[in-house]
Protein backbone atom coordinates (compact mmCIF):
# COMPACT_ATOMS: atom_id res chain seq x y z
CA UNK A 1 0.00 0.00 0.00
CA UNK A 2 3.04 2.48 0.95
CA UNK A 3 3.85 2.30 -3.03
CA UNK A 4 0.52 3.48 -4.19
CA UNK A 5 0.06 6.58 -1.88
CA UNK A 6 3.57 7.74 -2.26
CA UNK A 7 3.13 7.69 -6.25
CA UNK A 8 2.28 10.97 -6.51
CA UNK A 9 3.48 11.04 -10.02
CA UNK A 10 0.56 8.58 -10.99
CA UNK A 11 -2.16 9.74 -8.41
CA UNK A 12 -4.64 10.65 -11.28
CA UNK A 13 -4.56 6.96 -12.37
CA UNK A 14 -5.71 5.92 -8.54
CA UNK A 15 -7.55 9.18 -6.98
CA UNK A 16 -10.93 9.30 -9.08
CA UNK A 17 -10.88 12.68 -7.80
CA UNK A 18 -7.50 14.30 -9.33
CA UNK A 19 -7.36 15.26 -12.61
CA UNK A 20 -3.46 16.09 -12.96
CA UNK A 21 -0.17 15.86 -11.59
CA UNK A 22 2.25 17.81 -12.75
CA UNK A 23 6.04 17.24 -10.61
CA UNK A 24 7.25 20.55 -10.03
CA UNK A 25 10.12 19.64 -7.77
CA UNK A 26 11.97 15.80 -7.35
CA UNK A 27 12.99 15.42 -3.65
CA UNK A 28 16.26 16.09 -2.93
CA UNK A 29 17.49 12.30 -1.16
CA UNK A 30 16.52 9.30 -1.04
CA UNK A 31 13.35 9.99 0.88
CA UNK A 32 10.38 11.83 -1.12
CA UNK A 33 10.45 14.76 1.52
CA UNK A 34 10.90 18.02 -0.86
CA UNK A 35 8.75 16.65 -3.39
CA UNK A 36 6.01 19.20 -4.80
CA UNK A 37 3.76 18.94 -7.15
CA UNK A 38 0.72 21.06 -9.21
CA UNK A 39 -2.30 18.88 -8.42
CA UNK A 40 -5.82 19.69 -10.19
CA UNK A 41 -9.16 18.57 -8.59
CA UNK A 42 -12.66 19.51 -9.58
CA UNK A 43 -14.10 20.99 -6.22
CA UNK A 44 -17.32 21.98 -5.71
CA UNK A 45 -17.73 22.31 -9.74
CA UNK A 46 -15.08 23.72 -10.34
CA UNK A 47 -11.18 23.45 -10.80
CA UNK A 48 -9.05 23.92 -8.26
CA UNK A 49 -5.24 23.59 -8.36
CA UNK A 50 -2.77 22.96 -5.59
CA UNK A 51 0.96 23.49 -5.22
CA UNK A 52 1.61 20.77 -2.47
CA UNK A 53 4.56 19.33 -1.25
CA UNK A 54 5.79 16.40 1.19
CA UNK A 55 7.44 18.00 4.74
CA UNK A 56 7.57 14.78 6.65
CA UNK A 57 8.04 10.96 5.87
CA UNK A 58 8.48 7.80 7.55
CA UNK A 59 8.55 4.74 5.24
CA UNK A 60 6.22 2.70 5.44
CA UNK A 61 4.62 4.05 8.20
CA UNK A 62 3.35 8.01 7.27
CA UNK A 63 3.90 10.99 5.01
CA UNK A 64 3.05 14.79 5.76
CA UNK A 65 1.86 17.13 2.89
CA UNK A 66 1.53 20.99 2.88
CA UNK A 67 -0.12 23.48 0.41
CA UNK A 68 -1.17 27.48 0.94
CA UNK A 69 -3.51 28.99 -0.74
CA UNK A 70 -5.97 31.31 -0.54
CA UNK A 71 -4.67 32.50 2.94
CA UNK A 72 -5.09 29.49 4.60
CA UNK A 73 -2.52 26.46 5.33
CA UNK A 74 -3.82 23.02 4.40
CA UNK A 75 -2.21 19.98 5.60
CA UNK A 76 -2.37 16.58 5.34
CA UNK A 77 -1.19 13.46 7.01
CA UNK A 78 -1.66 9.83 5.32
CA UNK A 79 -0.60 6.92 7.86
CA UNK A 80 -0.40 3.23 7.78
CA UNK A 81 -1.22 0.92 10.47
CA UNK A 82 -0.55 -3.22 10.11
CA UNK A 83 -4.00 -4.93 11.37
CA UNK A 84 -4.47 -8.02 11.82
CA UNK A 85 -6.13 -8.73 8.69
CA UNK A 86 -4.36 -6.23 6.49
CA UNK A 87 -3.62 -2.63 6.95
CA UNK A 88 -5.51 0.71 7.83
CA UNK A 89 -5.06 3.69 6.12
CA UNK A 90 -6.40 6.98 7.57
CA UNK A 91 -5.90 10.53 6.46
CA UNK A 92 -6.08 13.40 8.66
CA UNK A 93 -6.31 17.18 7.60
CA UNK A 94 -6.33 20.56 8.87
CA UNK A 95 -6.90 23.68 7.47
CA UNK A 96 -5.34 27.01 9.24
CA UNK A 97 -7.27 30.32 7.75
CA UNK A 98 -4.09 32.67 8.48
CA UNK A 99 -5.39 35.87 6.44
CA UNK A 100 -8.22 38.04 7.45
CA UNK A 101 -10.47 37.74 4.66
CA UNK A 102 -9.67 33.59 4.84
CA UNK A 103 -10.90 33.77 8.08
CA UNK A 104 -14.02 35.27 7.67
CA UNK A 105 -14.72 32.98 4.35
CA UNK A 106 -14.06 29.89 6.87
CA UNK A 107 -16.46 31.45 9.14
CA UNK A 108 -19.32 31.83 6.74
CA UNK A 109 -18.27 29.06 4.48
CA UNK A 110 -16.42 26.44 6.59
CA UNK A 111 -19.73 24.23 7.10
CA UNK A 112 -19.90 23.51 3.48
CA UNK A 113 -16.22 23.00 3.07
CA UNK A 114 -16.26 20.52 5.98
CA UNK A 115 -19.06 18.75 4.11
CA UNK A 116 -17.46 18.56 0.62
CA UNK A 117 -14.06 17.51 2.06
CA UNK A 118 -15.15 14.87 4.06
CA UNK A 119 -17.11 13.23 1.09
CA UNK A 120 -13.79 14.10 -1.24
CA UNK A 121 -10.99 11.98 1.75
CA UNK A 122 -13.79 9.20 1.72
CA UNK A 123 -13.49 8.66 -1.67
CA UNK A 124 -9.60 9.14 -2.42
CA UNK A 125 -9.56 6.26 0.58
CA UNK A 126 -11.89 4.48 -1.17
CA UNK A 127 -10.00 4.62 -4.26
CA UNK A 128 -6.89 3.58 -2.56
CA UNK A 129 -8.26 1.01 -1.60
CA UNK A 130 -9.19 -0.45 -4.66
CA UNK A 131 -6.14 -0.13 -6.23
CA UNK A 132 -4.18 -2.20 -3.86
CA UNK A 133 -6.75 -4.40 -3.89
CA UNK A 134 -6.59 -5.12 -7.52
CA UNK A 135 -2.65 -5.23 -7.55
CA UNK A 136 -3.09 -7.95 -5.22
Amino acid sequence: MWNVITDIRHAANVISGIKEIQILEEAAGPHFVGLKWKETREWMGKDAVEVMWITDACAPTFYETRAESHGSVYQSRFELEPTECGTRLTMQFNCRPETIGARIMWILMGWMAKRSLRKVIAQDLKDVKSAVENAQ
